[in-house]
Order: structure tokens, then C-alpha cells, then sequence
């Protein structure tokens, strides 16, 4: 079970809450949007200690390498300025919330947030490290893409690694991908809790 949060070094990380990756949207995770209610209990949570709380965004050119027409293996999703890319409705995101954009660069497909930059071009690892950040609380969509892979990299780059289980979503293009994502995420060093835990 993880501490108690400490605002002055743990952050919230709301992964890609967007409407294309919910239902309706170009790459739904199914039942992604049943994510929302527990995260906006978590922003709560963050936000009643003042601790950091970032939200990422998938934020495409309309042509990049990620897309299948020009190469990448997913559909047209989350290009910017669209409503796909837009935040789910729900999200009950605070002002004081960071938002980090990626997937910018049409050669890269950029699923972690550490390849991420805020609104003032600041990569995330750096905003993490001026507010000493040590300890990521992550959940979002997709579990078995950019969660891993920002939980992956986080551990790799030192952090520790709390992934809110009751707050992910897989896509699953291969059944089970979600599950083994999560095993993956464990073996590397993750912990895993859910909103009782805190």
C-alpha cells in the first residue's frame, strides 16, 4: 500500500482523458470514458493537498508517421485543434493543472509523456524536477501504451511509480495486452493502488 500523499514531492499524472481514446472516438478504448469519475476523485484528492497534478494530451500534426496512412499502424486520432483532441467533457481538470502536449513531431509516436512538453515548451521531466518531484501517481488511457510507456520511463529515469489500477484502460488490439502492460509495469518497479488505498 502505498504512503500518504506528500504534496512536496508527489504528482498526479492524468493520462490522455481525450474524447478520441473514449467511446464514440476514433480510438476508443472500450468503456474508457467509466475512467472519469474515479480520476476526478483523484484530482480532488491532489487538489485539496496543493499537490502537482499534470494532464497529458496526444496532439497530432494531420500528417504524421503515427497514422496509418502515412505509415503507422492507428487511425487519424487526436489531431490538434479537433474535437477528438479535446479532453473528455467530464474530466473535471483544475486551473492550476498543467497540461503537457506530445506526438508534435511528425516522425516520432511519442506515447510517453517524458516525451512531453508544457504550454511554454518545458520538457515534463524538467517541470518535474523544478517542483522535486520524486513519485508519479499515474492513470489514464491506454494502459497497454501511453501509461506503460510513461511508467516505464519514469522508472528508467528514476521515479517512483504508483499506477492507479482502478483508473486505466487498455485498448487490448491483442486480448490480454492490458493485463501483460500491467505485469510489465510491475516487474520494472511499479506499485499499484487504487483510490481506498490513498
Amino acid at each position: 500500500m502505498p504512503e500518504k500523499i506528500d504534496p512536496t514531492y508527489d504528482a498526479l499524472v492524468v493520462v490522455d482523458v481525450q474524447n478520441d481514446f473514449c467511446p464514440g472516438g476514433s480510438l476508443a478504448v472500450p468503456d474508457g470514458d467509466r475512467v472519469v469519475p474515479l480520476l476526478n476523485r483523484y484530482i480532488e484528492r491532489f487538489r485539496k493537498l496543493k499537490a502537482s497534478i499534470y494532464a497529458s494530451r496526444d496532439w497530432h500534426p494531420p500528417v504524421t508517421k503515427h497514422f496509418q496512412a502515412y505509415g503507422g499502424v492507428w487511425p487519424p486520432h487526436c489531431v490538434e485543434g479537433t474535437k477528438g483532441a479535446e479532453f473528455h467533457p467530464d474530466l473535471a481538470l483544475t486551473p492550476e493543472t498543467i497540461m503537457i502536449s506530445k506526438g508534435m513531431d511528425p516522425e516520432q509516436d511519442a506515447y510517453s509523456c517524458f516525451q512531453a512538453q508544457d504550454a511554454e515548451g518545458q520538457d515534463f521531466s524538467v517541470s518535474l524536477g523544478e517542483r522535486g518531484i520524486q513519485r508519479l501517481f499515474i492513470g489514464g488511457l491506454a494502459t497497454d501504451y501511453c501509461v506503460k510507456s510513461t511508467a516505464l520511463d519514469a522508472l528508467h529515469e528514476g521515479f517512483q511509480v504508483v499506477v492507479l489500477q482502478d483508473a486505466i484502460g487498455a485498448v487490448d488490439v491483442k486480448p490480454g495486452d492490458g493485463e501483460r502492460a500491467i505485469e510489465e509495469m510491475r516487474a520494472a518497479g511499479a506499485t499499484f493502488a487504487t483510490l481506498d488505498d490513498l
